[in-house]
């Protein structure tokens, strides 16, 4: 099986969101875990667009890299910049993939217009995590 890493700053939002679809799409596949370089707490509309889209992360917990640092990924995906700059060095033969999502968590708007933005990086992610199970 599989282990496959999801990486970003604090493992709040787009990191929580891929790791719901990574699991959902890659089932007994693949191991999935998600981490970012701080912990800042699962991010209750990640949780909610998720709800929208079928998939419960609410049980997800905010973890840090470094928890996972003697696990021996196959594949680890930085999903913003910031991750990919800071993530820590492991000695391990994974495969490092990166995409910079925009954080909705710090978009800025009305409340109508952030669970959109909200929805439309959910799509995103979802689309990049059904793509990516395609092709392991």
């Amino acid at each position: 099986m599989k282990k496959i890493l999801v990486l970003c700053t604090g493992n709040s939002c787009r990191s929580q969101i891929a790791d719901g679809y990574l699991k959902y799409f890659a089932g007994d596949k693949a191991e999935v875990y998600s981490a970012g370089v701080e912990t800042h707490g699962v991010n209750p509309k990640a949780i909610a667009t998720m709800a929208e889209d079928g998939i419960d992360i609410s049980k997800n917990t905010s973890n840090n890299v470094l928890e996972y640092e003697n696990i021996d990924f196959d594949y680890v995906i930085t999903v913003c910049d910031n991750a990919r700059e800071r993530c820590p060095f492991f000695p391990t033969k994974a495969e490092k993939f990166h995409y910079n999502f925009p954080d909705p968590a710090k978009f800025v708007g009305t409340e109508e217009e952030t669970k959109a933005e909200f929805a439309r990086v959910r799509e995103m992610i979802k689309t990049y995590c059904k793509d990516f199970v395609e092709k392991i």
